[in-house]
């Protein structure tokens, strides 16, 4: 003898249950307008709702017994939407800005860096300052760390540092983010 079992249908979409994909058999029940209109059957709440032309949507599936709201499905799926894509706008995607710079650099060239650090961190980002040593230059590596120690200084007031100067194989690397 074989019995077969119900399985609950399989949803490919996200996002919570709707109508006949709620299987609780009873629901804690919120009106269109918003008012409590307390436990009732799921099958009653989906002709209550079917009745005014709305959807039942279970809002709160882990409460006992679940939540469902009467709405428009379609209309609180536009909703849900705009409020994703209205924080997408607002999020600031952080970039990491990188500036590489010589221990023998020119007052000049220092200058035009340490602007460039400046903008950089004043819209937002971070600044990588990368310092390459070439040939005999590793035997000055104090010369390196002075050099990136005057940046740090220079942009105090604006910045954190948030990975001091460490050697990396020939170069020598200092992450600064904005406060």
């Amino acid at each position: 003898m074989v019995v077969k079992t119900s399985t609950p249908p399989t949803t490919n979409r996200e996002g919570p249950l709707v109508d006949e994909e709620i299987r609780a058999p009873q629901v804690r029940l919120v009106g269109a307008e918003g008012e409590m209109l307390g436990i009732v059957a799921t099958r009653e709440a989906l002709k209550m709702a079917h009745a005014v032309g709305l959807n039942l949507l279970e809002v709160s599936p882990n409460a006992e017994p679940p939540v469902a709201k009467i709405l428009d499905y379609g209309k609180f799926k536009y909703e849900q939407q705009k409020k994703k894509n209205e924080a997408r706008k607002k999020q600031k995607v952080i970039e990491i800005k990188e500036l590489k710079v010589r221990p023998n650099i020119d007052a000049n060239d220092y200058q035009v860096k340490l602007n460039a650090a400046k903008r950089f961190l004043a819209s937002g980002d971070k600044v990588k300052l990368t310092l390459r040593f070439r040939g005999r230059e590793m035997a000055h590596q104090e010369l390196g760390v002075q050099l990136l120690e005057r940046f740090r200084l220079d942009l105090e007031a604006e910045t954190k540092v948030e990975q001091m100067p460490k050697l990396e194989n020939r170069q020598m690397v200092m992450v600064l983010a904005p406060r």
